[in-house]
């Protein structure tokens, strides 16, 4: 298995791979409505914000691929609160890959590897939105660091919470 930065080919295999995670990782922890609607959007409209996101200046995207398989994707950019620290923005693993390690690499690749711009990220502060009840991704960003500033966000899927990482 390697990791490595996601080029505009990869759109269309994560853009079926983020529903799958999405579904793997909220079903039950978010209203069943907005899994739906996110599973129901036409993948050519999502295939088209990856590639967006892959070619997008200011931020990475990094995919694990085995065999031709994606078995999971990590992106960060410049913070969208303005404050310039740097946002984890997406993270997830295929189910099947839980407890590997897998989200251990991909988080420490995108933390400390290079920013496509050529921007060292390992040094810098960062933070992300975790869904509030997501006792398996908070357990994870605690162990890599990260902690609760007692921000929230009241969103459609339910209460964020954001954790920084100094």
């Amino acid at each position: 298995m390697r990791i490595r930065p996601a080029v505009v080919a990869d759109a269309e295999r994560l853009a079926p791979l983020h529903v799958q995670a999405w579904d793997e990782a909220y079903t039950g922890l978010m209203p069943q409505e907005i899994l739906d609607a996110h599973r129901s959007e036409p993948m050519a409209e999502k295939v088209e914000r990856w590639r967006g996101r892959i070619v997008w200046p200011d931020g990475s995207t990094w995919v694990a691929e085995d065999d031709g398989e994606l078995l999971g994707f990590v992106s960060t950019g410049p913070g969208r609160d303005g404050s310039g620290i740097l946002e984890l923005m997406a993270l997830y693993v295929r189910r099947s890959h839980y407890g590997t390690g897998l989200g251990h690499r991909l988080l420490e690749t995108a933390l400390g590897g290079t920013a496509l711009g050529g921007m060292a990220l390992g040094d810098r502060p960062a933070y992300l939105w975790v869904l509030d009840g997501n006792a398996r991704a908070i357990g994870f960003y605690e162990r890599h660091g990260f902690s609760f500033d007692g921000q929230v966000e009241d969103e459609p899927e339910g209460l964020h919470r954001r954790m920084v990482r100094e």
